[in-house]
């Protein structure tokens, strides 16, 4: 059977009024009864209703989180690290992958939107910009432009782009194949081509960009290309495989950069050069953006933009 309030007030020896005080942190109580019910809360595995919170106009203090693919282990760590310091501050999640899937993205924000969250931020970019404006709910964007009224949380993708053909050029490669992922999207992502080729351009290289949906990497490296540029770590490392399958060495024979420097890449795979975004620090920023317009709905706040750096 369901806990219910009365059972939790019972249990805890205090009246009904009091339980309902302690979970809206509502007026002055004794730290010995807050500890009472808290006990009696856990022993009865009561969980009180956000959605009946929400509709008494009383924060629901969930969050929703929206993101293409946690199977990458860049947005798995930044979702984590997301979950991490939301507890930290009193919030629980709602995660949901979108599988890059506009259809399931609409269902999941109807799903948010429907359980009363106190705000959202999204990683993803399917759905098209007026469906974000009709979303009443404080939005935060990581690294997509999603409306102009939506601040974006990104990290220097320009610099990064830039970092990642130096590497290269460290390292005196002929023929550069630059990978160009097909996102359509405003998204500053794009800014990490943008920044390789102003780079390439800058020091007179020539450069063959590969279209990502028409190449078949297994057929296209080793190729000519001694040096390529990844637009992400696990593509980095596939590129990588198959020049190893060819009895070529990886910083030796070829070079070639990856981009988000995840813990996980960055353990399985050291030896991999990458442009890395400082994952606890995005969390913070996309944290306090939200918060601030959570406090201030009607305040617009500025995007921020987080410095990269390279490892190799």
């Amino acid at each position: 059977m369901v806990a219910k309030l009365k059972d939790v007030a019972k249990l805890a020896g205090v009246s009904v009024t009091t339980v309902s005080r302690v979970i809206n942190n509502y007026g002055s109580l004794s730290d010995k009864t807050i500890k009472k019910v808290h006990a009696a809360m856990r022993e009865l595995n009561y969980q009180p209703n956000a959605l009946a919170r929400a509709m008494q106009g009383k924060p629901s203090k969930f969050i929703g989180l929206i993101f293409p693919n946690l199977t990458n282990p860049f947005f798995a760590e930044l979702v984590n690290e997301l979950e991490r310091q939301l507890f930290e501050q009193g919030y629980k999640t709602i995660i949901a992958s979108s599988a890059e899937n506009p259809e399931i993205e609409h269902e999941y924000l109807s799903m948010l939107m429907a359980n009363q969250v106190d705000g959202i931020i999204s990683g993803s970019h399917n759905l098209d910009i007026q469906e974000y404006h009709q979303v009443a709910a404080p939005i935060v964007s990581f690294d997509r432009y999603l409306a102009d009224n939506i601040p974006i949380v990104a990290s220097d993708s320009y610099r990064g782009g830039k970092l990642a053909v130096d590497y290269l050029l460290q390292h005196a490669v002929r023929h550069i194949a630059v990978i160009v992922d097909e996102d359509t999207s405003a998204s500053p992502t794009l800014n990490r081509l943008q920044g390789a080729v102003d780079r390439l351009t800058e020091e007179h290289r020539s450069f063959d960009p590969l279209a990502l949906d028409s190449i078949d990497f297994t057929t296209t490296f080793p190729g000519i290309y001694d040096g390529v540029v990844a637009s992400n770590d696990i593509q980095a490392l596939e590129i990588a495989a198959v020049y190893r399958a060819h009895g070529l060495r990886m910083g030796r024979d070829f070079f070639i950069t990856g981009y988000d420097g995840s813990q996980l890449v960055q353990k399985v795979a050291p030896q991999l050069p990458t442009v890395v975004q400082p994952i606890p620090e995005l969390a913070t920023a996309l944290i306090k953006t939200l918060l601030q317009r959570v406090a201030q709905p009607t305040v617009q706040v500025p995007s921020t933009t987080l410095p990269v750096t390279f490892r190799q």
